[in-house]
């Protein structure tokens, strides 16, 4: 809105609505906090603009769908979240809807600080908290989610059927395509939601390659999550960071695939700054992935930890081609630590849990400056490669470097390349028994010297400073340039423009 004065035009903010299931009224026009709207009915039925609230009172609680209509504007966004002190507004979808909160063709919206489940008497495919949706809309620009409590939501185990999430989002439309442009979110506890935490579907092909943009999820926790965790489709410069995915537990079938944080079909994403431990998919299981049709994916500053299926995986499948499939080329997985991941000891894939398992024509990877520590496996049947290298669905992986890192292992440990093309290994550290051990004109066969040792189970980034080299390491001043490396290490210190001087996920200055 805009109002005319002396001096020109001034944006004025909208209306406040106000919420109450315990004293509201659908007769009051809940303009007023004293006389606030009682049912999601009513409040369905407002049509929101430029600047309106959507106000529900602290501790209140609804059941149904909220599903609110209206656009907003990028300098007066709609607001939909809390008055008044105490516990989040809750909003139970008991499983009659698709969704409990569904924000559809709507944008300049911010939605926050609201509680939300969906159970069912039994689980349904599609099931979500959370969906964010366009449809023959264009371009939807400024959608945040903040401050979400999403918790137990009984969507399908089954992916092929459907599967289940905490948040889903999903452009599409036949006659307008859409996407979203400025979709933020951030602060969100997820808890014991099936299938997946946040996932979304769009136009990924690449004959329809319509990808959203400015996709940023941040500073989210995952807890008791069982299959993906945060797995942005069809995007371009998908930003993924601070979130933490822990506590993953073993629900899903036997053939179901799963994993941490990772990109499919989408180019440009960075994922960083992320904790994931405890995945147990019956197969990946990895903490993070770059995944298939997609391009120039940043894998950095990470911490996986006591992973299941391992740490990276990056993979692309051979038979399937343009117009749908463009290939995975250029990931770059740096300055990232590894600690007990690789440890599937069940199911039909148990003794298959490589640290790295990198599969079919993905071209032009770069591994360095990270840290992986195996410790001793707890089975002797669980799988003690470092590297798995194989072919999914025809070519075999081409030109994979892996420099300036850091193995050590407990136990005797093993590389599988099978029939890769151009993998080179420079000035590495391998430290233990080993296999099959690449050839690395410059390897160092040493103790690096960290400062302390962990095996598994530590938790929370700051507990990654044992891994601070000692003074005297070998690793300090022994490392190959790498240009192009993001400009600092693990730890935030500055790496020269042209590379690292060290070894490790540390540039020590010792």
């Amino acid at each position: 809105m805009c109002a005319i004065t002396g001096i020109g035009c001034q944006l004025v903010a909208g209306t406040t609505y106000y919420m109450d299931s315990k004293t509201g009224d659908d007769a009051n026009p809940g303009t007023e906090m004293a006389r606030p709207i009682k049912s999601l009915d009513r409040v369905n039925q407002l049509k929101l603009g430029s600047g309106d609230k959507l106000l529900f009172k602290a501790g209140s609680r609804y059941t149904g769908q909220l599903k609110p209509i209206g656009r907003g504007d990028k300098d007066l966004p709609i607001l939909i979240g809390m008055y008044g002190e105490g516990a989040k507004p809750r909003f139970d979808g008991e499983g009659g809807f698709e969704a409990t909160v569904h924000i559809y063709n709507m944008e300049y919206v911010t939605v926050e600080n609201l509680e939300v489940t969906n159970t069912g008497k039994t689980a349904e495919p599609r099931r979500c908290g959370v969906k964010v949706q366009i449809e023959d809309f264009g371009t939807a620009y400024g959608i945040t989610l903040r401050k979400l409590h999403i918790h137990d939501v009984n969507g399908s185990l089954n992916k092929k059927k459907g599967g289940g999430s905490a948040v889903f989002w999903q452009n599409g439309g036949e006659k307008i395509k859409s996407r979203f442009d400025g979709l933020l979110i951030e602060d969100c506890r997820l808890e014991r939601c099936q299938r997946n935490g946040i996932c979304n579907s769009g136009y990924w092909q690449r004959d329809t390659w319509f990808p959203n943009l400015n996709v940023v999820v941040r500073r989210c926790v995952l807890d008791e999550i069982p299959g993906d965790g945060i797995v942005p489709v069809a995007c371009d410069g998908a930003l993924i960071e601070h979130n933490i995915m822990r506590n993953c537990p073993r629900m899903l079938e036997d053939g179901e695939a799963a994993a941490g944080i990772w990109p499919w079909s989408s180019d440009n994403t960075i994922i960083q700054f992320n904790e994931v431990s405890d995945h147990k998919a019956p197969w990946d299981a990895q903490g993070f992935d770059s995944d298939w049709n997609c391009r120039n994916t940043i894998i950095q500053y990470n911490y996986s930890h006591d992973n299941e299926g391992g740490f990276v995986l990056i993979c692309n499948a051979g038979d399937t081609k343009l117009p749908y499939n463009i290939g995975n080329h250029g990931t770059i997985v740096r300055y990232n630590i590894s600690v007990n991941d690789g440890l599937r000891a069940t199911g039909k894939h148990k003794g298959f849990s490589p640290t790295f398992h990198i599969s079919g024509p993905c071209m032009d990877n770069k591994i360095y400056n990270n840290i992986i520590i195996v410790p001793k496996k707890p089975e002797e049947a669980i799988d003690r490669s470092i590297i798995k290298m194989d072919n999914w669905g025809g070519p075999w992986p081409q030109k994979t470097l892996f420099a300036n890192n850091i193995f050590q292992v407990e136990d005797e440990a093993d590389f599988e390349f099978g029939k890769d093309k151009e993998t080179a290994f420079r000035n590495n550290v391998f430290q233990g028994k080993y296999k099959n051990l690449p050839e690395d004109p410059k390897a160092i066969l040493a103790d690096p010297l960290f400062g302390k040792m962990l095996r598994g189970g530590d938790k929370g980034f700051e507990v990654l400073k044992a891994f601070m080299l000692k003074p005297g390491s070998p690793c300090i001043g022994s490392a190959m340039p790498v240009p192009d490396n993001g400009s600092r290490d693990f730890f935030g210190n500055p790496v020269p423009e042209d590379g690292p001087e060290c070894i490790g996920a540390q540039e020590s200055r010792q």
